[in-house]
């Protein structure tokens, strides 16, 4: 099945889904079943392709242990026997299929891996609801206010709130104190808008 122009003959390729035949010239070609596709028929679900799954694992989950087993190129029947013999084996232990909660004090949610968030400062698994370190009490965020130095090193955050709290309002009420003087020393009026 060529492709191109009458000026390029080799340019290109025409698809290969019978309905289509669109002459590309960035044509693809699919892992299954080694045919040509346009951008369009590209997926192994638009060309209702016979092998849509030569490339991709599949895995099991145990029902005793909660343990994925690989069963990538095998079909029902092998699945099966792979199950069974990893069931048979010493690796399969019902005490294993409890699955992992949330830490946090006072929650029950299952951890799984949509809702899994690792803090970044501590280093503990929890669930979405309190992947802020606020809202599981995080060990290492201990910031003190103050002119304490900050657990955290790195975090403009910290050192803002610090360098604030240090402050205590001398710089402010230092600068309004020289702009309300400034002010009194001109004579311009002020304008109110109504």
């Amino acid at each position: 099945m060529g492709g191109g122009t009458e000026a390029f003959p080799d340019l290109g390729r025409h698809c290969q889904n019978p309905d289509c035949r669109q002459l590309d010239f960035l044509p693809f070609k699919c892992d299954g079943c080694h045919k040509v596709f346009c951008l369009e028929h590209r997926s192994y679900k638009s060309h209702e392709c016979q092998k849509p799954d030569i490339k991709s694992r599949k895995v099991i989950v145990c029902e005793v242990c909660s343990v994925s087993v690989e069963t990538t190129g095998c079909n029902e029947a092998s699945e099966k026997t792979l199950l069974e013999k990893h069931i048979k084996s010493g690796d399969c232990d019902p005490k294993n299929h409890k699955k992992s909660t949330c830490p946090v004090r006072r929650c029950k949610e299952v951890l799984t891996f949509s809702n899994t968030s690792t803090c970044k400062t501590c280093n503990l698994t929890v669930c979405l609801k309190h992947r802020f370190p606020a809202d599981h009490a995080c060990k290492k965020d201990s910031m003190v206010v103050g002119k304490e130095a900050v657990t955290a090193v790195g975090r403009w955050q910290d050192r803002f709130l610090v360098s604030f709290a240090s402050r205590n309002g001398k710089e402010c009420a230092a600068s309004d104190q020289n702009s309300s003087k400034a002010s009194s020393s001109k004579s311009t009026p002020s304008v109110k808008a109504y």
